[in-house]
């Protein structure tokens, strides 16, 4: 979860380091810090709390340096804290070291390094490596990091600089990602290739159980055993404009606008306007055997779950297979059954989600074909993945999902429709009237946006409600589940999703004429179920919020406040359902004060189980 950077070159490292941690905030921002390496010295700043408190204790202190790194922490083991914060140090202060991950075996390795005299002051698993090291060197880094990557067990990206080696750092990686920035005169690392682009599009993706040391001019990679390793340096297309608030006060609310243009990106690149097909050649699909899939299991966390479980809806109702979605964290444990015919589908935005990497290999080791639904080309989730379907989102860089949410309901529902048509279910009136209605959807996308002002006379009607209830069917019924989600993470309000029909089974004891009730209603198969479970809302005195569809007048004359959305095919609607959902939160958290892109507690990428 935490944000590295090192740099290695001819400039001065600080301001570099800066602004590639600026870059990695949204993955940890209890505390940050940075070490410079002058000659033989190495200087330490480090501060509690979010970069900017580091930036300006940097500006008084002014450290020198052409090699550093740096450091922005979401907190494992110990209270955020200056001596929890990172870079850590060994008993000398000849070596820091930066880590993002868990070290499972860290109080064994701690007692046997204590026993051996060596003296620990902060809380954290990291320390114990950085110790490692000391007692592992013999005048090579790059083989004491080897050597201490061989007792450690669990997940880590780790960037080392020592006193005794100017003008190095060495990186390593295990289940965390790291990124090599290769340059012109300098070297780079990162916890992600955005945090490089200000200096080169070159970068090598350290394989699992890799190490690199880096030079100004030189970078020699390693496996773990030691062995010399070709580096594969790819070229990265990301633009640094992507990366910056246009404009708006939040990154959130500049990814909530972005999407009716994501749409209609995605839609010009995937069925072109003088196609009839849905053009994934780029997935490699051909490689999963999908003749014989009788069986989808989907694997994912949080936003993606929910937007998994919208997938599961379009592929059960244009494809005809039997899908299963699993929360990740839970799906690795439970020894899930597995069979020959079964396609496994994993969606992670950044790619690198742990558990849900941690299922990709678990369904891989046990014989199922992984397709991959991801925002980040060159991800760990990509590499390890016989097929991956791009989602096109975009750099996401609000901690709350918005557009990758949605550019992961528009594949799954392109990808259901590649699967009916494969499969002989689909024909084709039915394929083109649906893709009609698609295209249609960006327009309307952007109309519900035009009305955001309604939004925001709801979110301060009902901003100081301290409780929410979410409740969806069919199609809507992960929105409901999303919508709670979206609220809670970011403004700190309970809220729960739910079913409307499992209402009656619990939640409906907590109605009553204080409670707000947030209820998506657009017209379709589900709408006379859902107006029923609303009028047992309204018969205990609740507080009925409706996301309906336009010029619906039974929802005015029941609902203490109406948002509308266009008329739609059924299976778009969670398209434009959704937006109302992000805009609410987004404007309920403004309306508290309360930091939007960078919710406590949360980090964008979890790369720790």
């Amino acid at each position: 979860m935490c944000g590295i950077v090192g740099y290695v070159g001819k400039e001065q490292a600080t301001p570099i380091i800066i602004e590639g941690l600026r870059r990695l905030e949204y993955r940890g921002y209890d505390s940050a810090g940075i070490a410079l390496l002058n000659a033989s010295s190495i200087h330490v700043v480090k501060e509690v709390g979010k970069l900017s408190a580091l930036r300006s204790r940097l500006q008084k202190e002014s450290p020198v340096g052409t090699t550093g790194i740096g450091h922005t922490r979401w907190a494992t083991h110990g209270v955020p804290s200056e001596v929890n914060a990172h870079p850590h140090h060994d008993c000398t202060r000849s070596f820091m070291l930066v880590h993002n991950g868990i070290i499972e075996n860290y109080t064994e390795l701690r007692q046997e390094l204590l026993d051996k005299g060596h003296r620990f002051v902060s809380e954290t698993d990291t320390e114990v490596v950085v110790h490692l090291i000391e007692e592992n060197y013999s005048g090579d880094l790059l083989r004491a990091m080897l050597s201490s990557m061989r007792r450690l067990k669990g997940a880590y990206a780790f960037a080392v600089i020592a006193a005794h080696e100017p003008d190095t750092i060495v990186a390593a990686r295990c289940g965390s990602p790291l990124v090599v920035g290769v340059g012109n005169g300098c070297n780079l690392v990162a916890s992600d290739a955005s945090a490089v682009l200000s200096h080169t599009r070159r970068v090598v993706y350290l394989e699992d159980n890799h190490a690199v040391r880096l030079g100004r001019d030189n970078l020699v990679v390693c496996d773990i055993a030691g062995n010399e390793v070709e580096p594969n340096v790819k070229e990265i297309t990301l633009n640094l404009s992507d990366m910056e608030k246009a404009g708006h006060p939040h990154f959130m609310i500049k990814e909530i606008f972005e999407q009716p243009s994501l749409v209609a990106d995605v839609l010009m690149r995937r069925i072109p306007p003088t196609s009839r097909e849905i053009d994934f050649q780029e997935a490699r699909l051909q490689t999963l055997g999908l003749d014989r899939i009788r069986r989808v299991m989907m694997v994912s966390c949080g936003t993606a779950c929910h937007a998994s479980m919208v997938g599961k809806y379009y592929i059960e109702e244009f494809a005809r297979l039997p899908v299963e979605v699993d929360v990740a964290s839970e799906f690795r444990y439970r020894n899930p059954v597995i069979t020959d015919d079964t396609l496994v589908i994993a969606i992670s935005q950044s790619g690198e989600t742990a558990d849900t990497l941690a299922g990709v290999r678990e369904a891989r080791r046990r014989g199922a074909k992984v397709l991959s639904l991801i925002n980040v080309e060159g991800s760990s989730i990509d590499r390890e993945s016989d097929a991956t379907l791009y989602v096109y989102a975009g750099p996401e860089i609000a901690v709350a999902s918005t557009k990758a949410y949605t550019a992961q309901i528009l594949a799954l529902f392109l990808l259901a429709l590649f699967l009916g048509r494969k499969r002989g279910l689909l024909e084709e009136p039915h394929f083109r009237e649906v893709v009609k209605e698609l295209r249609l959807i960006p327009g309307k996308m952007q109309s519900v946006l035009d009305n955001h002002e309604v939004v925001k006379i709801c979110a301060h009607k009902f901003s100081d409600a301290p409780n929410f209830l979410y409740l969806g069917r069919s199609y809507n019924y992960p929105n409901a589940l999303e919508g709670a989600l979206k609220l809670k993470e970011l403004s700190y309000i309970h809220a729960e999703g739910c079913g409307a029909g499992e209402m009656k089974h619990g939640p409906i004891a907590l109605i009553d004429d204080t409670f707000p009730v947030v209820c998506l209603a657009p017209a379709g198969r589900v709408y006379e179920k859902m107006v029923s479970n609303m009028q047992e809302i309204r018969a205990r005195r609740g507080i009925l919020i409706a996301i309906a569809t336009e010029g619906n007048k039974e929802m005015a004359a029941q609902c203490e406040h109406v948002i509308s959305v266009p008329h739609t095919h059924e299976a778009l609607s969670p398209l434009l359902t959704v937006i109302p959902l992000q805009l609410l939160a987004y404007y309920v958290t403004t309306m508290k004060g309360l930091d939007v892109d960078q919710p406590r507690n949360l980090a964008k990428s979890v790369t720790v189980e």
